[in-house]
């Protein structure tokens, strides 16, 4: 074993932020979004980089730098130059799936070198949860300072998961919103993750029932401007812009757009009242993970997916 370390982090913005604060050590960017769309237990397959290929082209019209990624992975192949594996991941959805990922894939590759987790959220003397990135230099060295370590009990807790994730029950998440771990935002991310298939009652996810509570309560003058407070308030899901901006044209059936003003309509209004179910209005090819978004339906009286109808 060496006397490095390897830094692995959610995002280029956050390893700009480490090499300008001078944390020592090597880095590998995490670029992914397993959050949405199919996933394979076997992460460093032919199989795998295929599925997740043609789903960024196909929903984000995104093209992955080959030669760039499995040049950054590389740094997989030679961890016997490090002491310590430092992940840095936040409390929100997207970020927790790509966890379970990366610990998956460091298990997968027998790398036993021992891991540690910095992951934001809520932060001493802050109101609202904060991403790594809006940390200030003190709070992120502390953060740093307190790291957590992994134990063998949480690799297999997340293997677990990501082997729930990859499969076709998502319902086998519900025990482990209500265990404790060394994960402190893990249960509010499961919760999440469920509550994003369709209602049973509006065939609309909480976040979408959410976007259009914030068209009906507040003054939104713009597409661009519910982007913004999407971002901002969107609890436990971390999404970036593109993929809210791809929700909030899903919804467009829901809304009009008059001059410097964004309004619900009838059918945006009737959602809100819960008078029928959209499902098919909101039809989709998302798959999230293992599953069809459209396979399963979210019931709060039973809470937990029932197979739609």
């Amino acid at each position: 074993m060496g006397f490095g370390v390897l830094h692995i982090t959610n995002g280029n913005a956050l390893t700009d932020y480490l090499n300008e604060l001078k944390i020592e050590g090597d880095f590998l960017t995490w670029q992914e979004m397993l959050c949405e769309g199919p996933t394979t237990e076997e992460i460093e397959t032919d199989a795998f980089f295929n599925l997740r290929k043609d789903f960024l082209l196909e929903f984000y019209d995104i093209e992955i730098a080959e030669a760039e990624l499995f040049s950054e992975l590389d740094v997989l192949n030679h961890t016997d130059q490090f002491a310590e594996i430092v992940l840095w991941f936040e409390y929100d959805l997207f970020c927790h799936i790509n966890l379970m990922a990366i610990i998956n894939l460091l298990k997968q590759k027998k790398i036993e070198v021992p891991l540690y987790l910095v992951c934001s959220g809520r932060i001493k003397g802050e109101k609202d949860l904060k991403a790594l990135v809006e940390l200030k230099p003190e709070q992120l060295q502390r953060e740093y300072k307190n790291k957590i370590k992994l134990s063998g009990e949480d690799i297999e807790l997340m293997s677990s998961l990501w082997r729930i994730y990859c499969g076709h029950d998502h319902n086998l998440f519900k025990p482990f919103i209500v265990q404790k771990s060394s994960f402190p935002y893990l249960s509010s991310c499961l919760k999440a993750h469920l509550e994003r298939f369709p209602d049973s009652k509006t065939g609309l996810s909480t976040l979408e029932m959410h976007t259009l509570h914030m068209i009906s309560d507040h003054t939104i003058t713009s597409k661009r401007h519910l982007l913004g407070y999407i971002l901002n308030f969107q609890g436990y899901y971390g999404f970036g812009d593109i993929q809210i901006e791809r929700m909030i044209n899903r919804l467009s059936i829901f809304y009009t757009e008059e001059e410097n003003r964004v309004v619900l309509n009838r059918k945006g209004h009737d959602a809100l009242l819960e008078n029928r179910d959209f499902s098919k209005d909101m039809a989709s090819k998302m798959i999230y993970g293992g599953v069809k978004k459209m396979d399963f339906q979210f019931s709060k009286i039973e809470n937990k997916l029932v197979k739609s109808t």
